[in-house]
């Protein structure tokens, strides 16, 4: 079975990413067709691995794709507005707020609160805003991003060297880290300076790149690896073939 994964190991690994970059988006269809158990249960299985928050999630089957805060500054209806109008929406913001749905304004969703982000994290969507993905954009888009690398790589395998550390750390962890940490440190607790709020676009744009240098970097050093650990395998399986029986 070493032998088997040491040989097949790209495989694999493009069959796990497509398994777990297809099932956030199987969760917003099941909750589309009314089969709200397979849905929720999706959005749970992937609770661990993303925050999930609504205003920076992909959407299906609704009246936009996404629901930026209005500090992204896009033209779109923001969130604020959309969650405003949500019954749904308002009774989880009361819940997690400690009031009653029919006492929150607008206002209060305009405000970064923990009941704002963990009404936004439970809410999977109505039939206005349609249904979220399970990963939010930006790690959907790392995912997605390092299963089309997964993909390229097999006609590379042989000659690709792993990337050099300057270029992932500029290209992979330069431009996610900046962007989210500059997001984060502008919002409570920190409020280093005014909160900002980056567009979906720009998500995708850091996390396909984050995606791609995970695998210009891991993935050679994977096959260098599984290489090294295959060779004996090998060798100590041909050599038990060639031995004289008794």
């Amino acid at each position: 079975m070493l032998l088997g994964i040491c040989r097949h190991w790209l495989e694999l690994v493009t069959l796990f990413l497509a398994l777990f970059v297809a099932l956030p988006v199987l969760a917003p269809v099941f909750m589309k067709l009314g089969l709200e158990a397979p849905g929720r249960a999706i959005y749970t299985l992937y609770s661990p691995f993303c925050h999930q928050f609504a205003f920076r999630s992909w959407f299906i089957g609704g009246q936009q794709t996404a629901w930026p805060r209005e500090l992204a500054g896009l033209d779109d209806v923001s969130f604020e507005r959309a969650a405003f109008d949500s019954p749904a929406f308002r009774e989880l913001y009361a819940r997690f707020s400690g009031r009653n749905p029919a006492d929150v304004t607008l206002e209060d969703l305009f405000t970064f609160t923990p009941a704002l982000q963990f009404a936004s994290r439970a809410f999977p969507g109505d039939e206005n805003f349609g249904y979220k993905l399970s990963l939010c954009e930006r790690d959907i888009s790392i995912y997605g991003a390092m299963l089309v690398g997964a993909t390229l790589y097999r006609r590379w395998r042989r000659k690709l060297r792993p990337a050099p550390i300057w270029l992932y750390v500029l290209l992979g962890l330069a431009s996610i880290g900046i962007d989210g940490f500059s997001q984060l440190l502008g919002y409570p607790p920190f409020s280093l300076w005014p909160p900002r709020e980056t567009t979906p676009a720009f998500r995708v744009v850091t996390g396909v790149l984050f995606g791609l240098m995970n695998v210009w970097l891991g993935f050679p050093w994977l096959e260098i690896s599984f290489q090294e650990l295959r060779e004996p395998l090998e060798r100590r399986l041909v050599v038990g073939h060639r031995r004289p029986g008794p």
